[in-house]
Formats: C-alpha cells, structure tokens, sequence
C-alpha cells in the first residue's frame, strides 16, 4: 500500500480551509452568527447537503470505501462551507459538542451504549452550551 500523499501546505482545519475557499471563490463568508441569510441560500445549502448524503448512501450500499470516503469528505466541507454561510465559528462549535460529548460517561468512566450501539447520556452528562460559544443568549437566536 502507498503512504498517502502529502497534504498541502496551509491544510489543517476543514473549517479554516472551507474559509478560504469561499473567500477565493466569492461565496458567504460571515463573521457574526445569523439566522437570517437569504432563502435561496439556505435552501441551496440544504440541496447540497442533502445531495452528498445521498452520495454517501449509495457509497455505503456498493460498499465502495473511495466512495464513502469522498462522499464524507464533501459533506464536512458542505458543511463547513454552511456554517461559514450562517456566520458560525464551527471549530469552536465541535470543541464544544466534544466537551460535552466526553461527559456521557457513565458514573464508573464507562459508555453507555443503546441496543443498536448508539452512545447514550450518562448521570454526569452536560449539555453543549452551543449559544455562549456563539456568543448568543440563552434563546440563540440572532
């Protein structure tokens, strides 16, 4: 097997990438968190992902792993490139969603899985506090 070629230089975070992607390209970049950006944007937003889940649908029935991998690589940069849209820092989101996410231990430090292997919230779990990373009030609507 061939080592991966190397990765570009600049290339760390998908999120800062996308970034400037959309500023080299002319596409939305905002700096404040909003809600409100135009309707055929949103909607495009939402075609685009929605057409790389359906990629990555069909990757996963063929069971072809190039397929997958692209089709996953697209939706994070489609979703980067969304978050960019709507003004939210997704990097710092993630962090947060991560945080939280380490706390569904269970009180022994151990997961709690559902039937189907889901992870599930244990006692200690704590909430992503999404709107203070966003620097939003409690409601987040901006």
């Amino acid at each position: 097997m061939r080592p991966p070629p190397e990765r570009p230089e600049g290339i760390g975070s998908p999120f800062r990438s996308v970034g400037a992607f959309h500023e080299a390209f002319g596409l939305p970049v905002r700096r404040e968190p909003t809600a409100h950006i135009p309707a055929e944007e949103a909607l495009l937003r939402q075609a685009l992902l929605d057409e790389e889940v359906d990629e990555l649908r069909v990757a996963v029935g063929e069971r072809d792993v190039v397929g997958i991998a692209d089709a996953l690589a697209d939706i994070v940069y489609i979703a980067c490139g969304t978050a960019h849209a709507y003004g939210i820092d997704l990097d710092a989101v993630v962090a947060e969603v991560h945080r939280s996410n380490m706390t569904k231990l269970g009180a022994d430090g151990r997961p709690l899985y559902r039937a189907d292997g889901k992870v599930l919230k244990g006692p200690c779990y704590e909430p992503p506090r999404v709107a203070a990373v966003l620097g939003l009030g409690e409601g987040g609507l901006a």
